[in-house]
């Protein structure tokens, strides 16, 4: 080795284990002869190396990292000569706090594909097919640093040929802690009211028959039928008790979605990204049945080996949903799963353990922007670097709906992946495990604890049952707050945070706001006059509650004399005791929310009176905007309120519901608008509310600047993250 070399120590942190990075940067230093060093260690890789050129290797490393790698910072200073013989791959080193990123589950390689489909290839039609460029990460992990050891993996055994190739590191499964084969690896089981072999062409002849299957996947387990067969998609809305919310259909490739969906480059750029999420279209040639009274469609393609063996025999759609008990996390273990054996007909199974619970990821494009609807397999655990370093470690719980829970240390923040509503025992239990699995990975002990305003969340409740210091964050704070850290926006900002519910300062229950922030606090410029929400929550599930509650506010008694949409969902004696409900307060708390707006709207249209999922209405209304129509609605602000009872009067006249709901879009974005031109400042959204497509297209029209969340989703999957920055 020549003298004028230079030995530099490099320590690179970001997503780096688990990738292939240390076989990358072997290869890299052999090429170009190059003698040195690397190893893992707890913030990410640590590489000594004699260089006279310590620049260009830098750049290769940037420009050729693998493909599942993220660099988020390069160090390296100039250190004593040490006269490396070689380069070598070393042991793991652990020392520290835990700060590298951990690798989410990515969908199966391109090299994989083609061995899975090779007759010639030893792993030909192996399921758990994977290599370092694919497959299973997070859901398999116990503790960082990624090694097998700390996986599900350490109960299988490498055979001969699968220890030969995870030990060369010029082999791309060198260090693929998931590896196996069929000698070694994972099997299927194939249970159910018949003996059957676990071969792909049994599995197809069962859905070819119409049968439902619990099939595990990567995070979790998916309910599955035909997507051409009524009766089968009518049969598992039966079991399941899902009359209307529709389902995500699994196609085999990008030319069978577009059979099925209409999609536009930047949707296809996605469905067929490493990370495989479901992907909202504009549905074409599909069964009424899957997304009943709506044009929408979640596509998504295969991310593991034996989805692809299953569609490739198969050659049509599935219906591939989360396989779960209503109000409780998806299944992840045999013996959740068998607790759902009266929807399923067979189990495809296998004894891979998933460690970490992970559901599939939801997204939809919006004026060129990727919005998240559920962030999790694929994208998650996340980490955002912030625009400035925290003063101590923060556990933030989030909120009570649509749950994710994070941990924020030094400038950076870990989002857990989708964890969901926090409405039974069992998602309260799943809750504190996300918290504690987050907890263990990244040796991460809080100080402090961050948690919702409302008295009656369950994750405000647990919180407060923690011997650290804690913060109260009000929900629609950290709404806005979470965009601006994803964002790293350190100035002041307009924030509208439209949702279904959030406590408020005053103890009413907020949801349409306006707030002047920053990190140090809010001043709420304006919101949507209060309005009562008739039975509390069951104005959630009865649109018709809340806009009787807007007929009572602008007619009195006179409501019991009219006849609308509304009215009519009631009997007489109904409508009369609602009215001494409405006039007495009676369990009917103050809401200034737009996802009520948007039900109580709905009902007056006679779009829907009863609901069976959240944001039903919003999704009915869509279906009828008409963007020829540009007119709005008349609407007062006086004393930061929003007065839109001469809205309801006017919809009340009107006979066309296209006309109506055009309308009603279309005051909203001027309301905000109007609110937007008195301040000069920058304009974010956050909130449930602008997952509707039709409102937040309508305001990227008027305001292209506006700012919206695009790492974290606008519903409360993004609260953690605000609920850390908030001071």
């Amino acid at each position: 080795m020549s003298i004028l070399m230079q030995t530099y120590k490099l320590t690179i942190k970001g997503r780096v284990q688990g990738v292939g990075f240390r076989p990358f940067i072997y290869r890299l230093a052999k090429e170009f002869n190059l003698y040195g060093t690397i190893s893992n260690n707890s913030n990410g890789v640590e590489i000594y190396i004699n260089s006279n050129n310590i620049d260009d290797f830098i750049d290769l490393i940037q420009t050729k990292a693998p493909p599942l790698s993220q660099i988020d910072d390069i160090k390296y200073n100039k250190i004593d000569y040490i006269d490396f013989q070689d380069f070598q791959i070393i042991q793991t080193l652990e020392s520290g706090d835990i700060k590298v990123n951990i690798p989410p589950d990515i969908s199966i390689c391109q090299d994989c594909q083609k061995e899975l489909f090779d007759p010639i290839n030893r792993r030909y039609g192996y399921p758990f097919i994977t290599c370092t460029n694919c497959g299973v990460r997070y859901s398999i992990i116990y503790d960082l640093p990624y090694d097998r050891d700390n996986t599900s993996m350490k109960k299988f055994k490498m055979c001969k040929a699968c220890k030969n190739e995870y030990n060369n590191p010029l082999d791309r499964r060198y260090h693929a802690q998931p590896i196996g084969c069929f000698d070694c690896g994972a099997k299927l089981k194939l249970i159910g009211r018949t003996i059957l072999t676990p071969t792909i062409k049994n599995i197809v002849k069962l859905i070819k028959n119409g049968d439902i299957l619990a099939i595990k996947g990567v995070g979790g387990y998916h309910l599955i039928c035909d997507a051409t067969n009524s009766k089968a998609i009518l049969k598992l809305r039966e079991r399941k008790n899902r009359p209307t919310k529709p389902f995500a259909i699994m196609v085999s490739d990008i030319d069978m979605a577009h059979h099925l969906a209409y999609i536009n480059p930047q949707e296809e750029k996605i469905l067929t990204s490493k990370e495989r999420p479901i992907v909202l279209l504009k549905a074409k040639n599909i069964d009424s049945n899957i997304a009943p009274n709506i044009s929408k469609i979640g596509l998504f393609l295969p991310y593991t080996p034996l989805h692809l063996l299953i569609l490739n025999e198969l050659n049509r759609p599935i219906v591939a949903t989360s396989a779960n008990i209503t109000d409780e996390p998806i299944a992840t273990t045999t013996t959740d799963i068998k607790k759902l054996s009266n929807i399923y007909d067979y189990l495809v199974d296998n004894n891979r353990d998933i460690v970490n619970g992970c559901d599939d990821s939801v997204v939809m494009v919006v004026q060129d922007r990727t919005i998240f609807i559920r962030r999790a397999r694929g994208y998650t655990p996340i980490s955002i670097k912030l625009p400035f370093q925290l003063s101590q470690n923060i556990l933030a719980v989030g909120a009570n709906q649509k749950n994710s829970v994070a941990i924020g240390f030094d400038n950076q923040v870990i989002i857990s992946p989708y964890i969901g509503d926090l409405d039974g025992i069992a998602s309260v239990e799943y809750f504190k495990q996300s918290i504690e699995n987050l907890k263990r990975i990244y040796k991460f002990q809080p100080q402090l604890v961050a948690y919702d305003k409302h008295p009656n969340y369950e994750s405000s409740k647990y919180a407060k049952t923690l011997s650290i210091d804690k913060k109260e964050v009000q929900h629609h704070y950290a709404h806005i707050l979470g965009v601006m850290g994803e964002n790293s926006i350190t100035q002041k900002v307009l924030g509208v945070a439209f949702d279904g519910t959030g406590y408020g300062d005053d103890g009413n229950l907020w949801g349409g706001e306006f707030l002047i922030s920053d990190y140090k606090g809010y001043n709420r410029v304006a919101h949507f006059k209060y309005f009562r929400l008739l039975g509390g929550t069951k104005a959630i599930k009865e649109p018709r509650r809340v806009a009787l509650s807007l007929l009572f506010d602008i007619f009195g008694d006179e409501v019991l004399g009219l006849q609308n949409p509304t009215t009519l969902a009631f009997k007489p004696n109904e409508l009369k005791s609602q009215y001494i409900i409405w006039k007495n307060g009676l369990n009917s708390p103050l809401s200034s929310s737009m996802g009520r707006i948007f039900d109580g709207v709905a009902s007056l249209l006679d779009i829907s009176q009863v609901v069976s999922f959240e944001g039903e209405s919003g999704i009915y209304m869509e279906e009828y905007y008409d963007y020829n129509i540009k007119d709005s609605y008349p609407f007062k602000i006086e004393d930061r309120e929003i007065d839109i009872s001469l809205m309801i009067i006017e919809i009340l006249k009107e006979q066309d519901k296209t006309i109506s709901i055009s309308k009603f879009f279309n005051t909203i974005v001027e309301i905000i608008y109007t609110i937007y031109q008195k301040y000069n400042l920058p304009l974010v959204l956050s909130g449930g509310v602008f997952q509707n497509r039709v409102l937040l297209e309508l305001i990227l029209d008027k305001i292209p600047t506006a700012i919206t969340p695009t790492q974290i989703p606008p519903n409360d999957g993004g609260v953690a993250l605000g609920q850390i920055l908030a001071y």
